[in-house]
């Protein structure tokens, strides 16, 4: 017997009240853009991950990670920064959801914006199992030495067995390509760059 036809209000109880999100992203993750008030002025706080990680060992980031089922970003980076920082979630101020990137790896990052309190700051204890250190950069150092910016291109790769004739360009189709900024903070010892750069330039541009 074949399917009964769909019909519109098969439609309305799919789609009425779906929130939209990015097609072909398999992957959300969350990290805390953490700001605090330091002896050396407003500083934003950076980690180094572990060297026994699996992925990324070594690389200079912000507490997060993949978000879980339920979660907002906002939940997933104030978790995350417990777990990798024992910073507790009342310690932290949330201001905002910043602007999020999407990878051409199949991912969405979402940073969100906080305040650390003065017993925060206190309370910061790296887990080992994550974390190799944390370090503190002024924010005026930030706005005082703008990134290097480096590109890499996206080339389309298309296979020979495409079938152009199918789609009415048997001549061949003028793929789009695209590129990748890649910001490079020369921090001293721990150079900021990769996602993490482009979250903290995409912050410092915004500031008046």
């Amino acid at each position: 017997m074949d399917e009964a036809a769909m019909t519109l209000d098969d439609f309305r109880a799919r789609w009425t009240g779906h929130p939209p999100k990015l097609q072909d992203i398999n992957r959300e993750y969350a990290v805390l853009v953490p700001l605090a008030q330091r002896p050396e002025g407003l500083c934003l706080l950076y980690e180094v991950r572990a060297d026994t990680l699996g992925r990324q060992p070594g690389e200079v980031c912000f507490p997060g990670g993949r978000m879980e089922a339920g979660e907002d970003p906002a939940a997933c980076a104030l978790r995350e920064t417990w777990e990798e920082l024992s910073i507790p979630q009342p310690a932290v101020e949330v201001v905002a959801q910043l602007d999020f990137l999407t990878h051409q790896g199949g991912f969405a990052m979402y940073p969100v914006l906080g305040i650390l309190s003065q017993e925060g700051v206190e309370q910061l204890r790296p887990s080992p199992a994550e974390v190799k250190e944390t370090f503190w950069v002024p924010v005026d150092w930030l706005r005082a030495h703008p990134p290097a910016v480096y590109t890499y291109k996206l080339i389309p790769d298309v296979k020979d067995d495409f079938p152009y004739d199918r789609i009415g360009f048997s001549q061949g189709y003028r793929w789009r390509g695209g590129h990748v900024d890649v910001p490079i903070y020369d921090w001293p010892g721990h150079p900021i760059w990769g996602l993490t750069g482009r979250i903290t330039r995409r912050l410092m541009e915004q500031m008046p």
